[in-house]
């Protein structure tokens, strides 16, 4: 998502906020911080829907990738937008949420409680249509203090304008490994069915997908600056190479295999007699 396209964003859901405060809010405050690679606490306690205390690994399984999302409960449009276009993308993926990866909202409002985030839940099973895979979403919230370490692992800076009595935050998504390090971004609110399958795939240490998805891993590159995977020119160029090599080396053995046949009937032919 342009940062254009963020401030229209922001300054629906901040009117009390003048147009050229939001922006450099925005600028100096608001947004993603790629950390890459880097670890997410899981040790930090968070509530489930149901009120239940538990630390964030137990939200996180170890042998699946999970999707993270960052929001509110209260958010009056952006994260509703967020949560409607990842849940639009996952409906496209084969790939079965609970199965295959886990998804985790976490409010960043220390205010919110349970009961928000089980309503949140019901609404997004009944989105995503896929029978059984309530355990594989979590809607958590949290003190402050887990709120703010968490956001910090992940590069996720966000503001609260007291006079709106909303928070003004980036939009996105991030994927983790099964050990919990930072895996990918993916900023905005569409997202990208193909991308977010090979992210999947590749975050999961290829234990998820098919062959086709590691071919395509081959191929594709994630670009940070983007959020996207595009297409690797040097790889494929390099791929290209290996194949034309391959290639020439059959060619010339067939040839060297077809020259030497071609000498030696003469010579069987002059050994038995024949002219």
């Amino acid at each position: 998502m342009s940062l254009r396209l963020l401030v229209v964003f922001v300054l629906a859901s901040a009117p009390a906020l003048g147009a050229q405060t939001v922006q450099e809010n925005i600028l100096r405050d608001v947004g993603f911080d790629q950390k890459l690679n880097a670890d997410v606490p899981l040790t930090l306690v968070f509530r489930d829907e149901s009120g239940k205390s538990a630390p964030l690994r137990d939200f996180c399984p170890t042998n699946k990738p999970t999707i993270l999302v960052l929001g509110y409960y209260g958010c009056p449009m952006l994260c509703t937008a967020v949560l409607d276009g990842l849940t639009s993308c996952l409906r496209v993926l084969s790939l079965d949420a609970g199965t295959d990866y886990s998804i985790v909202f976490v409010s960043i409002d220390p205010t919110e409680r349970s009961e928000l985030a089980a309503k949140k839940k019901i609404e997004y099973l009944h989105a995503y249509r896929r029978p059984g895979t309530a355990d594989g979403w979590h809607f958590l919230t949290g003190d402050a203090e887990s709120i703010r370490l968490l956001t910090q692992s992940v590069g996720y800076r966000f503001i609260y304008d007291p006079t709106a009595r909303q928070y003004i935050h980036p939009s996105g998504i991030v994927l983790l490994t099964p050990q919990g390090k930072v895996s990918k971004y993916f900023l905005g609110i569409d997202f990208s069915a193909r991308d977010l399958r090979l992210a999947l795939v590749e975050a999961s240490q290829n234990s998820i997908g098919t062959l086709s998805d590691q071919v395509l891993l081959f191929c594709y590159r994630y670009d940070p600056a983007t959020g996207k995977y595009g297409f690797a020119v040097l790889t494929a160029i390099r791929a290209g190479g290996v194949a034309t090599v391959l290639a020439l080396a059959v060619f010339i053995f067939i040839s060297l295999r077809r020259e030497r046949r071609m000498r030696l009937v003469p010579a069987v032919q002059t050994a038995r007699g024949h002219p």
